[in-house]
């Protein structure tokens, strides 16, 4: 919970007042931002989860765990799958990386994809909201989500051998969850072990699992006659990881490298027909290498490098039998120097690579659904700063070069420019202007290219459209910060034109499992398209300290986030979040802290061709965790959550499965970390 300094009432004398001990909270440094700058000196909205609040807000998948920050949802296939939606951008637009580089897993490509990411085994999570294309990749304008495990340690532990153990359960799924490590180091070597597991049943939903209209609507010719209230059928999960990390560290910087391990298997909520049921079978395998060095040259202030190898592939088993079966080796390198200082100039510039091998094939029949492509990308970018009085400027761009090598085609080669431009005014103690203007530009996938199959667990047959060009997007973003004794304001606005936007969507065509022409057991068609869009809204929050002395500190929140997708020749674009607005109480003392949030979504009417709208809810939930000295110098973290405590049955508008799998019901959360 974020404890304040800053004084709105006092329900005590000033005596009483006069004797609490105000707390005293340093601005956190964003290491993910281009220059690794303080969140109150980025020009664009950062969130940041650590600690204890990252301890309460972990969910079942990132997207889960971060679907409560504003301009950010969760893309949920289910509770097996959740990855992060922001600002209405998801899949390709949002890049998820693991400490500084991407994930390179499969959930980019579709949305029954879980990510590889695993949030129990976070530190730390930073999410760039806007335009962050420049550092990590092209076409990212949604921004960028960083996992932060301390995999490969970067700084010297303070004894030989440290450890922390979580254990969770939360009863809408008979969940379990543990997660350990043990880190330390001596002399000039440290390391990082850790492991998790995860074991869930079947999920309590707050009504019946499949809303028959809107299936009859989006897919006619299916039957339902299976639809459970309550819970939903085939929902149960199994995960476990686990991770190495070694590094040097000295005076010049660090060295290190880690290996981690993932095998996922979770299930599909059925389409309730009864005839196919779906469970997807995930492993991966991931070798990293980081550095940074401390002046290594005259003109270097740092030289950061990342080096990783993916080893992805999973399968979607149907009735038992293996079906789709997709396939990834990546590999991925970047490097940044950060640049003395050229006079009122300070910089970063570096340079990205990364090369896959995509297949995803029918197992049995050997049919290609996406056919086996070597996938090539380099890019060089830079970032400079400097002030001019009260304002902070930052210019930046990137170019990059993509080719794609399909088998049984012709060679693609798209070469995506982004540059930005951005300003911080800082007008005095209290108030700050940020403004910055984006071009961002990314190449076409191979699957929005060249899927030709019929997809399991989405249940439809995929179609590309190999005549795709480049998606440009031309961003604007306009922020307002404001801090007082009685108040903290935070306004955000952001306007998108996208030009050759790529997205997937229903055609209105239905064929069999072969792509021929049916009268029953048809499948919708998904199909590739590009068009002009426009994206638009706002996030909005204010702080009001209610109550700060020896009885503890009290906050009120007000938020609201809201992104409207449309088409310039007309329609919507599919699954955009609602309008949503709330109120939050944050009470906080000693080592007590606890929450209250209320949150009111509206309904989705705005949903895009052959697509159905979702009504709206209202979502209440509370938390509170307790910090102690367990023995000596072991802490012990003691919390627990209480989720949709009025049991809405809902259906969240930006996920695909929205009419066949509601998010959870009415559920309490509760856990415990020990650590030493």
């Amino acid at each position: 919970m974020r404890k304040i300094s800053a004084l709105a009432l006092t329900l005590s004398s000033p005596t009483l007042l006069a004797e609490a001990v105000l707390p005293q909270t340093l601005d956190d440094i964003v290491v993910t931002a281009p220059l690794q700058d303080k969140k109150s000196d980025s020009p664009l909205p950062i969130t940041v989860l650590s600690d204890d609040e990252l301890r309460m807000k972990t969910g079942h998948s990132i997207g889960d765990t971060l679907k409560n920050e504003l301009g950010i949802n969760s893309q949920s296939f289910g509770p097996g799958v959740g990855t992060p939606v922001i600002r209405g951008q998801a899949g390709p637009r949002v890049r998820v990386l693991s400490n500084g580089i991407g994930s390179n897993d499969v959930s980019a490509i579709s949305p029954d994809h879980a990510t590889s990411v695993e949030p129990l085994l976070a530190e730390r999570i930073e999410v760039l909201r806007g335009p962050a294309s420049l550092l990590y990749g092209s076409g990212a304008i949604g921004g960028v989500v960083n996992v932060i495990d301390n995999r490969i340690p970067s700084r010297m532990f303070d004894k030989l051998a440290g450890a922390a153990l979580e254990q969770r359960f939360d009863s809408t799924s008979d969940e379990t969850s543990t997660t350990m490590k043990v880190e330390g180091g001596q002399d000039s070597i440290a390391y990082h072990l850790d492991g998790s597991y995860r074991h869930r049943n079947n999920l309590d939903i707050g009504g019946s699992g499949i809303d028959t209209a809107k299936v009859a609507i989006t897919d006619p010719s299916l039957s339902v006659v299976d639809n459970p209230t309550g819970y939903l059928n085939n929902t149960g999960a199994e995960a476990i990881s686990g991770s190495a990390g070694l590094s040097w560290i000295g005076a010049l910087g660090f060295a290190g490298a880690s290996i981690n391990t993932l095998n996922n298997n979770y299930g599909i909520a059925p389409n309730g027909t009864g005839e196919e049921i779906v469970r997807i079978a995930m492993r991966q395998q991931k070798y990293d290498f980081k550095s940074e060095l401390d002046k290594p040259f005259r003109f270097a202030k740092s030289l950061r490098t990342r080096l990783g190898y993916t080893d992805y592939e999973h399968t979607e088993i149907a009735n038992g039998s293996p079906g789709a079966y997709f396939t990834n080796q990546s590999y991925e390198g970047r490097i940044e120097l950060a640049h003395q200082d050229l006079g009122p100039l300070r910089g970063v510039v570096g340079f990205q690579a990364q090369s896959s091998d995509f297949n995803a094939i029918e197992k049995l029949s050997g049919d290609s659904i996406v056919p086996r492509s070597d996938i090539a990308s380099y890019g060089v970018f830079a970032v400079e700063s400097f002030d001019l009085g009260a304002v902070t400027y930052q210019l930046g761009t990137r170019v990059e070069q993509t080719d794609i090598r399909p088998d049984g085609y012709a060679n693609l080669s798209y070469t995506p420019v982004s540059a930005s431009a951005s300003a911080l005014w800082k007008l005095d103690t209290r108030n700050s202007l940020n403004l910055a203007v984006t071009r961002s530009s990314r190449a076409p996938q191979v699957q929005e290219l060249l899927s030709d199959g019929y997809h399991d667990a989405t249940r439809s047959f995929d179609r590309g459209e190999l005549n795709l060009k480049e998606e440009t997007s031309y961003n604007l973003d306009l922020g307002y910060r404001f801090k007082s004794d009685w108040l903290r304001a935070e306004f955000d606005l952001f306007h998108n034109w996208a030009s050759d936007y790529i997205y997937q969507h229903r055609s209105g065509d239905f064929v069999d499992e072969n792509g021929d022409t049916c009268a029953t057991d048809c499948v919708p068609v998904l199909h590739s398209a590009q068009t002009d869009a426009i994206f638009k809204g706002y996030e909005a929050k204010l702080i009001f300290p209610m109550m700060e002395n020896h009885y503890g500190l009290l906050d009120l929140t007000l938020f609201s986030d809201y992104t409207r997708g449309q088409f310039v020749n007309g329609g919507d674009v599919p699954r955009m979040p609602p309008l949503r607005y709330g109120l939050q109480l944050d009470y906080n003392q000693d080592k007590l802290s606890t929450y209250l949030r209320f949150t009111r979504a509206e309904s989705q009417a705005h949903v895009g061709e052959f697509e159905t709208s979702s009504a709206g809810y209202f979502l209440l939930n509370i938390g509170a965790n307790y910090q102690l000295k367990a023995y000596k110098d072991a802490k012990l973290l003691v919390f627990a959550k209480g989720n949709n405590l009025l049991d809405q049955n809902i259906r969240n508008a930006t996920s695909y499965l929205r009419n066949f799998a509601p998010e959870a019901g009415r559920g309490a959360e509760v856990g415990f970390r020990v650590s030493y």
